[in-house]
């Protein structure tokens, strides 16, 4: 049973992986640059209703693991639509029609990101049913989903378009995976492939109550309840808070690394040239730290787990304002990456364990996309806006001549860019460290 959710969580988040590392440098190229922020706050917007949403129709209407492959087929098959956009484009030579492909991606996501929220809910419940433990058995579950992640990110980074523009191979040819349509057909592809998979699941049944229901709880908005409880309201808005630094590296790290091919000191270096390989780093780092948080919840709980993860986001932050792609520059790059696993699995898996453990079992699907609401919903929103604005204001996409071929690059000051982003997390976590005092069990 570990097994089979532990390739349901690898294909979860391969599906993912496939763009939201690299999509910035497409988006350069297809002209849409300037709308990089959109595109990851898009993410946030619809994180705000979807996962709820979709929470409670798998609280009181579709079982929970039917609902995540039913997901995966619309968010899918929409996502091979943006790729179809940019092949069509591309045989043109023109530019993909803006708002259509915006349009597609924003509901391809909308069905995608409760899909985070919804695999909790089926991994806890399949745990709880064969009788695990959720603290102990869950977090190297969670592992293979961060694996399958780098794996999706390594395929883009080596693999090249073929002659036709539509096929790939592993030999240098024409661009890589990383920097055209191609990653949304793989993105596409593996969701097709989850559907079906989702299918051969064991059942999670729906837990009905008995007696009168209210109007609130037939609606399933008995899961924003808990704002009632200090505990959880002050965890909820600190989510949000630390939300803010979620998209921001996914966002621009890429573009980051990447306009410094624009440098000709750096034009050559590893790290300007495979900036998804790089920060693959990130990931890999996060599937070693998983398996540390059993450890660190039972020894430390959760606010000294969540407080190492704030702090975590000002090392993330601040290294990558001090380095740069060559020795020894670069290896603030890599610290980067490395505390990367422990800014985001000491608060995001941490976080979901945490609140199925605080839930009556009748929400708990409700309650983990009321989490995802508040992190990668109102925080990412709110982060990843406020951080373009501050990235387009010291920033700008410039058309730079390298090796004849003529590139866009998001050139600037980024030192200042990333020195904001790491005082911001500094601020949130001394004064979660202040206000925030959990229950101790």
């Amino acid at each position: 049973m570990k097994l089979r959710l532990s390739i349901m969580n690898f294909l979860e988040f391969a599906v993912w992986g496939a763009y939201l590392t690299c999509m910035s440098n497409y988006l350069g190229k297809a002209d849409m640059g300037n709308l990089v922020p959109w595109f990851y706050a898009i993410q946030g917007i619809v994180s705000i209703f979807m996962p709820t949403l979709m929470g409670i129709v798998a609280d009181k209407y579709i079982q929970p693991q039917r609902l995540l492959g039913l997901c995966h087929l619309v968010a899918g098959a929409l996502m091979i639509g943006c790729w179809w956009l940019g092949y069509s484009a591309e045989m043109a030579s023109v530019n993909p029609d803006k708002t259509l492909f915006i349009t597609i991606y924003t509901l391809s996501v909308a069905f995608y990101m409760p899909t985070i929220a919804l695999s909790n809910t089926v991994a806890f419940t399949i745990l709880k049913n064969n009788g695990m433990d959720t603290v102990k058995d869950f977090p190297p579950i969670r592992v293979l989903g961060t694996v399958g992640f780098i794996a999706t990110m390594w395929f883009v980074n080596c693999a090249y378009i073929d002659e036709s523009g539509f096929g790939f191979t592993l030999a240098e040819n024409l661009q890589k995976f990383q920097y055209t349509y191609m990653q949304f057909l793989v993105s596409g592809i593996l969701g097709i492939v989850l559907l079906l998979y989702c299918f051969t699941l064991p059942e999670c049944k729906l837990k009905k109550k008995e007696g009168k229901v209210s109007l609130v709880e037939s609606f399933g908005l008995n899961a924003f309840k808990l704002f009632k409880r200090r505990q959880m309201a002050l965890f909820f808005i600190f989510s949000a808070l630390l939300g803010m630094c979620l998209q921001v590296t996914n966002g621009f790290a890429g573009p980051f690394l990447t306009s410094f091919k624009g440098t000709p000191e750096f034009a050559d270096t590893f790290a300007a040239n495979n900036a998804t390989m790089l920060t693959s780093i990130s990931q890999i780092s996060e599937a070693l730290c998983i398996l540390m948080i059993p450890f660190f919840l039972k020894r430390f709980g959760i606010k000294v787990v969540m407080l190492m993860s704030l702090f975590a986001w000002v090392f993330r932050f601040g290294f990558f304002g001090i380095g740069d792609p060559a020795m020894p520059g670069v290896i603030f790059f890599i610290l980067s990456c490395i505390v990367y696993g422990v800014a985001f699995d000491f608060f995001n898996v941490s976080g979901g364990i945490f609140v199925d453990q605080e839930c009556d079992p009748s929400i708990k699907a409700s309650a983990q996309g009321l989490f995802m609401m508040m992190t990668n919903g109102v925080g990412a929103t709110i982060g990843t806006l406020a951080a373009g604005e501050i990235v387009n204001t010291l920033c700008s996409w410039e058309v730079i001549i390298v090796n004849d071929q003529v590139q866009r690059f998001l050139v600037g000051d980024w030192t200042t860019c990333w020195f904001i982003f790491a005082a911001f997390a500094l601020v949130v976590g001394i004064t979660f460290a202040l206000v925030f005092h959990p229950e101790k069990k």
